[in-house]
């Protein structure tokens, strides 16, 4: 059962639920120290300087700030080498290149989290796989679902790979569905027995929106190869443009030859004057993340006061910075999003409807008020046009714009609820 709060209480409402959350912020804190403490200690060990922020152009040869870049990137992550350019469009293009790099025909491919979010389904292929799928390569691909519980069923992961079982998949993230994230240490149990059983299978981790949310990384627990997007955590919201793949030194060559051309894809790739920005988005990171959970869990916890289902609770546990809340029809989904749209600092006057979107099943209503398009480590909230109606809410670089925005989407939904009954 909802209930409602006049619009000259909400301010106070939101202000007095800061007190609530206090506990989970402190926690918050304490892991974005330790994230800083790892992150600032790449830095000093490979000796960063002002001289490594220079252009490189062309070919991109001999880059050293682009190599001391992906040397953070690999020991912050816990692997032994990085890829990280701004020529990978998204993290779903990062996500494919470690596909194609490791998986060859005849290879099989097994998602260990269930079937994954809707943009990698063009990349596997289903029943109207295009030419450039997996599938159409004759790469198989099957799925083993969540337990209930939300867990990962490792007894039936363990159970499906085949001889021909080449890479086992982890979505970390939730994706456009109602489960938890997984946490790093599930990932890292998952592997481990993954690798006791079948030591011929890497275990791929798509690490996007839990960079830094949780002081330990899938790299850190045993995973082969992860990789994510630099306009999520790990950019800060100043990374204009790319991914990141780390992992083992041979897995993340294949995956570099995939994305850029074979025998040469980690020699090869101007950075377009970019190397200050990604190193400082990095440097950043940590942080930003912080903010970010912790409008999460503001939002969580408003939310949840008014009646709303949300996924996580506020004081439950997270292991990537998705906020999602549920509800039940389309008009306070899509208020809600315009409620997020209004508090943003770009494009505030434009309202956000349902639309397509390329690689999705359903119309889809996104707000992203952003400096950098798609941005999802900036405040933005998406959701497909599709029971149960939930949306899905993401970043904020600083826990005061969180606040507003908190402010602004309850006041959309109560008036979007309000008409209706109307």
């Amino acid at each position: 059962m909802q209930s409602r709060v006049s619009s000259e209480n909400i301010v106070e409402l939101v202000s007095s639920l800061r007190k609530q959350v206090a506990p989970q912020w402190e926690e918050v804190d304490q892991i974005a120290l330790a994230n800083q403490r790892r992150v600032l200690k790449a830095f000093h060990t490979h000796r960063v300087s002002d001289y490594h922020f220079a252009a490189g152009t062309g070919y991109g040869y001999n880059d050293s700030g682009r190599d001391v870049l992906e040397a953070i990137y690999a020991e912050v992550f816990g692997g032994e080498a990085a890829f990280v350019r701004p020529q990978l469009a998204s993290g779903t293009h990062a996500i494919s290149a470690c596909l194609f790099g490791l998986l060859r025909p005849g290879d099989e491919l097994l998602y260990a989290s269930g079937a994954p979010y809707d943009t990698l389904q063009h990349v596997i292929g289903g029943d109207d796989a295009p030419p450039s799928s997996l599938k159409a390569w004759g790469i198989g691909y099957r799925h083993v679902e969540l337990n209930p519980d939300d867990t990962l069923d490792i007894t039936g992961i363990i159970n499906s790979i085949s001889p021909q079982t080449k890479v086992v998949a982890l979505q970390r993230s939730r994706g456009y569905s109602w489960r938890r994230a997984l946490s790093v240490r599930e990932i890292g149990e998952a592997t481990q027995a993954i690798k006791a059983a079948h030591p011929h299978v890497a275990v791929f981790v798509d690490n996007c929106y839990g960079e830094f949310v949780e002081s330990l990384e899938p790299g850190h627990v045993g995973v082969d190869l992860l990789a994510g997007s630099l306009i999520k955590n790990p950019g800060a919201g100043i990374a204009p443009a790319g991914g990141y793949i780390v992992g083992r030194e041979d897995l993340v060559a294949l995956a570099a030859d995939a994305a850029v051309a074979p025998g040469i894809g980690q020699e090869v790739g101007a950075m377009f004057d970019l190397t200050r920005t990604l190193l400082q988005g990095i440097f950043l990171a940590p942080h930003v993340t912080a903010q970010a959970v912790k409008g999460a869990i503001l939002m969580a916890a408003a939310m949840e006061k008014l009646g709303f289902a949300v996924s996580p609770t506020w004081d439950e546990a997270r292991s990537d910075i998705v906020q999602a809340i549920r509800f039940e029809s389309p008009e306070p989904l899509i208020a809600f999003c315009q409620g997020i749209q209004q508090a943003g600092p770009v494009d505030h006057f434009v309202s956000p409807v349902p639309a397509p979107m390329p690689g999705y099943a359903d119309k889809v209503v996104m707000a992203a008020g952003t400096f950098i398009q798609g941005s999802s480590i900036e405040l933005s909230a998406d959701g497909p046009i599709r029971p149960p109606y939930i949306a899905y809410l993401q970043g904020g670089l600083t826990v005061e714009h969180c606040q507003i925005a908190v402010e602004g989407a309850i006041a959309a939904v109560q008036a979007a609820m309000k008409e209706r009954e109307d």
